[in-house]
């Protein structure tokens, strides 16, 4: 969330930049069918799990975010 000075937050900058960095990993996906964090981890191993756990997080904090934002400007 903002703060009073309307900078982001530490947790709010952390799942920007792994929303960042999923967005950029389906983008190769997509675009050249290159999995970067399966190329950088492996395929199934648990740095790449964990990864992706994170990347879903942070997009699960991003909706509460947009939901909270939505509920103070009804």
């Amino acid at each position: 969330m903002l703060t009073s000075q309307g900078r982001l937050g530490a947790l709010d900058r952390a799942a920007l930049i792994l929303l960042i960095i999923g967005g950029l990993n389906w983008a190769l996906v997509g675009a050249f069918q290159l999995n970067l964090v399966t190329v950088l981890f492996g395929p199934s191993s648990t740095l790449s799990r964990i990864v992706y756990i994170l990347i879903g997080v942070a997009a699960g904090y991003a909706i509460y975010l947009l939901a909270r934002g939505s509920a103070r400007r009804s």
